[in-house]
């Protein structure tokens, strides 16, 4: 018998049915869990047969398409209810379990869990009963938080410190957190970034007008978070690296 993931002759699709074993570990047990697999005794019948209408009387007829309408199992038992789910009443082990999922393969801030607890309903005494404990473990830290996002923002898109501190005050970080994360980037390291950022994207304005380069350069930078005088000494220098005459360029753009 070929198996239904093979998918023979192309008569079934990838994506559709159960997750092969390549595929996620969690699926045939949330399948299960939320009351979506076969239950012990169910009638396997196709349902495209016809043969089997009529026989047996309620078999597979009316008994069953009356237990379909209502929701219910043989035994009587509503087929999707919370207990069968899995889902836990308890709003403490509800947080816990919120938190794990969403810090799953990447770190949040305290605020970050407390919003989305705060959107799932939570009580306001259980989210912060979770939060403090996942803190006192180190499941939130939201100093290392910081320092990893400026690391990773700054080598990887070449933000400034300015971006770096936006961007970590809409994630809910403290602002001595943010000071102190952001305060490991001094004003060298920060204009060299911009010099290469400057670098790679000054190839693709040749052919421009002066001043057409220099809005487009420092326009880049600006949006990256570079102040405006970094920003018009830096890409002066590049222009004239290059034989650009660079008479003018001292006031804002």
């Amino acid at each position: 018998m070929t198996r239904r993931t093979e998918w023979p002759g192309g008569s079934a699709e990838p994506g559709h049915g159960h997750e092969s074993a390549d595929g996620p570990a969690y699926g045939p047990a949330v399948g299960a869990a939320d009351g979506y697999g076969s239950e012990p005794g169910a009638d396997s019948t196709p349902r495209s047969g016809g043969r089997r209408r009529g026989e047996g009387g309620a078999g597979f007829g009316e008994g069953a398409g009356r237990r379909a309408r209502s929701g219910t199992t043989g035994s009587g038992s509503p087929s999707s209810s919370r207990a069968e789910s899995g889902e836990p009443r308890d709003p403490v082990e509800q947080a816990r379990n919120i938190c794990l999922r969403l810090l799953t393969g990447t770190p949040r801030t305290r605020k970050q869990l407390a919003d989305a607890l705060r959107k799932r309903e939570i009580p306001d005494e259980a989210a912060e009963e979770v939060l403090s404990r996942f803190e006192d473990v180190g499941l939130i830290d939201d100093t290392a938080f910081a320092g990893a996002w400026v690391e990773s923002r700054h080598h990887g898109r070449g933000l400034a410190r300015r971006a770096l501190v936006r961007e970590l005050r809409t994630k809910g970080v403290d602002s001595a957190v943010i000071d102190d994360a952001v305060g490991r980037l001094d004003a060298e390291q920060e204009e060299e970034t911009a010099r290469e950022l400057v670098a790679r994207k000054l190839r693709s304005t040749r052919g421009l007008d002066r001043d057409k380069r220099l809005r487009r350069l420092a326009g880049m930078l600006a949006r990256k978070g570079y102040g405006e005088g970094m920003a018009l000494r830096v890409v002066r220098q590049a222009l004239e690296e290059e034989g650009e005459d660079t008479e003018g360029l001292d006031e804002p753009f």
